[in-house]
């Protein structure tokens, strides 16, 4: 479910389908769990602990050790606090909320590149709760977001590290195609690791693809 900014959470009261496997309801209960909703000042700091948490857990090899040891919890609440305090046009947050909860969020810098089109800069999902279809609906809601805000200009990417083969398995899964591998740094903290671009061409088809379970 996707509520607009300021809409109350609460769960979707849909029933599940008795056809569905095991996997399938498991993967629905965690669903009608979720509220997805564009993030406010309020989950500043809940989305810079995930944030943290990600960094320290997937990007190890890549960001510097001194840096996820230290001042990136800092230095993440201090980037959320920058993009979600002064709203823009130019980008947007959206949040994958479980009783209130953030265990998931993705963000999006409009026109961010000139071929390329919109960067989708972050994606992440609570540890404990991967497979269970969040960052599937995220990227879904993500793409759609996309859609109303630039229909006239549908195109996406993101950068994911080399080292992290299970994010690039997963957006593989969901369309998309890797069209450039880089060196890229510094990163926050220091640090260089190879990169690769992973673009779609029309995020209205990945909508139309994801929401029918392709």
């Amino acid at each position: 479910m996707f509520v607009p900014l300021n809409a109350p959470r609460r769960g979707t009261g849909r029933k599940e389908n008795p056809k569905m496997t095991a996997n399938e309801t498991k993967h629905t209960r965690v669903q009608q769990e979720m509220i997805f909703q564009q993030a406010s000042i309020n989950d500043v700091e809940a989305i810079a602990a995930l944030h943290t948490e990600s960094w320290q857990r997937h990007y190890r090899g890549a960001y510097l050790d001194s840096f996820l040891d230290g001042e990136v919890l800092a230095d993440r609440f201090a980037v959320w606090h920058a993009r979600l305090m002064a709203p823009s046009a130019a980008h947007f947050t959206i949040g994958a909320f479980q009783s209130d909860a953030v265990v998931g969020f993705v963000h999006m810098i409009l026109d961010e590149d000139p071929h390329w089109g919109t960067l989708l800069d972050n994606l992440h999902v609570t540890y404990g709760l991967k497979r269970q279809g969040i960052g599937r609906r995220l990227l879904t809601e993500a793409a759609r977001e996309l859609v109303q805000r630039c229909p006239a200009d549908r195109r996406f990417y993101l950068w994911v590290l080399a080292q992290n083969t299970a994010a690039q398995a997963f957006y593989a899964a969901c369309g998309g195609t890797r069209v450039e591998t880089t060196l890229r740094g510094p990163f926050p903290g220091g640090g260089r690791a190879l990169s690769h671009r992973i673009a779609w061409p029309d995020a209205a088809v990945l909508v139309s693809t994801l929401s029918r379970g392709g």
